[in-house]
């Protein structure tokens, strides 16, 4: 995996390399790997496959929900979905490679809690088209360094969204306009993300670029903590006399070995 210098995830790469088939769960979201490739990925902060499709109006809810209730148990609910014929194949592949590199943006975030990896756990969708664990982790970068360079202030992906009163002349497009329609100061991206059935990550692009256009408030930095005063000095105490005998017959000690 010589693509990224510095991996996501070591524990992501040693599993690809074994081949390894379970969950690799961190703090913020679990990947599922079969044969070292990565299947499927879910995540707190990412809307799943079902709100992708359900609130984003390709699917009945009620389609989902038979789905799952009747290939669940045997992890084949993609499957399922295109064979009934509620979806075709592409749109699923489509859809599912979405949510799957949405997810794992976030499963994959710094984290200083503890990774684990359950060998033999598989996930209920099932698999529809697995990724190697390099690409996983190759957009993952990407899509960090893409948040930094449209605008270098992580602060707005968790706050609420905030809009701001635009400019003379100051246009957005339809997606931007449906997301400051729905912000309405208490919601954060996440939220919109479910609200509006979109990933997430899509989401807090949008987000960063509307700040970065003056649309969206930008948190302010906190001021660092003050430096705390330097500890009192310690009384100063009289110096006691030299012993002056003392010090001339050093003195004339040194002087006689001259």
């Amino acid at each position: 995996m010589s693509a990224v210098a510095t991996p996501v995830s070591p524990m992501l790469v040693r599993l690809a390399a074994e081949k390894a088939t379970g969950a690799l769960l961190r703090d913020h979201g679990t990947l599922y790997l079969v044969d070292g490739r990565v299947v499927h990925a879910e995540s707190p902060a990412a809307p799943g496959v079902d709100v992708l499709l359900t609130t984003g109006g390709r699917l009945p809810r009620e389609n989902w929900d038979e789905a799952v209730d009747r290939a669940g148990a045997h992890r084949a609910v993609g499957r399922f979905l295109v064979d009934s014929g509620r979806l075709q194949d592409g749109e699923l592949e489509i859809c599912h490679l979405g949510a799957v590199f949405d997810a794992a943006f976030f499963a994959l975030s710094p984290t200083s809690g503890p990774t684990r990896f359950r060998y033999g756990v598989g996930h209920w969708f099932g698999t529809v088209r697995p990724v190697s664990a390099e690409a996983v982790e190759r957009e993952t970068v990407r899509r960090r360094e893409l948040l930094d360079a449209v605008w270098p202030y992580p602060a707005v992906d968790t706050v609420p969204v905030v809009p701001r009163p635009a400019a003379p002349g100051q246009t957005t497009g339809a997606r931007q306009r449906a997301l400051l329609a729905a912000a309405d100061g208490e919601r954060t991206p996440a939220e919109l993300a479910r609200l509006l059935g979109r990933p997430a990550f899509h989401t807090l692009l949008d987000v960063r670029r509307l700040a970065a256009a003056g649309l969206v408030e930008t948190p302010l930095t906190p001021d660092p903590d003050p430096v705390p005063p330097a500890p009192a000095l310690l009384p100063v105490l009289p110096v006691p006399d030299p012993d002056i005998a003392l010090l001339r017959r050093l003195r004339d000690a040194l002087e006689a070995h001259l």
